[in-house]
């Protein structure tokens, strides 16, 4: 069995698989992430491998609870990719990214893919033909957008993202809270639209904590998966390591 593990900025997430079947799935502040993953390993003994995906620094304790498994791999710039990086930073591409598009070459091969992850960024990256990873782009999420109004200004109120139902706000909370939505909505139409010019028969992927929000709204063809990046780090730890 194999554990999963992604690390973003203020959450994690884990989850153990069984073959290329996930079995459980958890999700928790990075904070809370080593008792975590003490629980998996307590309650899944046949656990031998694990990859890491981390956007920042691991939790004090983790290498230290995952020390008696066989391989521990962690994503890097040497990690092994199975598809083409034309990526011009390659030492500067997120682990998460490239984890995302190794999960769009297993689903979607030999298709044209834009993964888009909705996280504290908002990621856009693009696999050209199955095979051969393009680039994209990068925005402030939706939380991040609500809170910069706050950071960078001496008024504004601080505020906890919300979709509005409404496009007139009648306060200033109100109108916050229109502007960042639908400021991400706008973008995500708009570039979606632009990469669909680009590159014919385009499959699109919403994944991340905001993507069902706002998959909703969207009209385009578009696939949901939830668990997208962990399908994608497994895939990295398969083509890394053997059994």
């Amino acid at each position: 069995m194999d554990l999963v593990i992604d690390i973003g900025n203020t959450r994690a997430k884990a989850a153990v698989f069984a073959q290329k079947a996930i079995v459980e799935v958890i999700k928790c502040d990075t904070d809370r992430l080593v008792d975590e993953i003490r629980g998996l390993l307590g309650r899944f003994k046949l656990i031998d491998r694990a990859i890491l995906s981390a956007v920042g620094d691991e939790p004090d304790g983790l290498i230290a609870a995952l020390d008696g498994l066989a391989e521990v791999l962690w994503v890097d710039e040497h990690t092994e990719l199975m598809f083409e990086n034309a990526y011009q930073s390659k030492e500067t591409l997120g682990a998460d990214r490239k984890a995302l598009m190794a999960a769009a070459h297993r689903n979607y091969p030999h298709k044209n893919a834009l993964v888009i992850d909705m996280g504290t960024c908002i990621t856009y990256d693009v696999l050209e033909g199955g095979t051969r990873y393009v680039g994209g782009a990068i925005s402030p999420g939706w939380r991040m957008r609500v809170e910069a109004m706050h950071e960078f200004t001496s008024k504004l109120p601080s505020l906890q993202p919300s979709e509005p139902m409404t496009v007139l706000g009648d306060t200033t909370a109100s109108g916050m809270q229109i502007g960042a939505y639908n400021g991400v909505l706008g973008e995500l139409q708009e570039l979606i639209k632009a990469y669909r010019d680009r590159f014919e028969d385009l499959t699109v992927i919403l994944t991340g904590g905001d993507a069902e929000i706002f998959g909703k709204r969207l009209k385009n063809c578009i696939f949901a998966h939830s668990n997208f990046l962990l399908e994608g780090l497994h895939e990295l730890l398969e083509y890394n390591t053997v059994k």
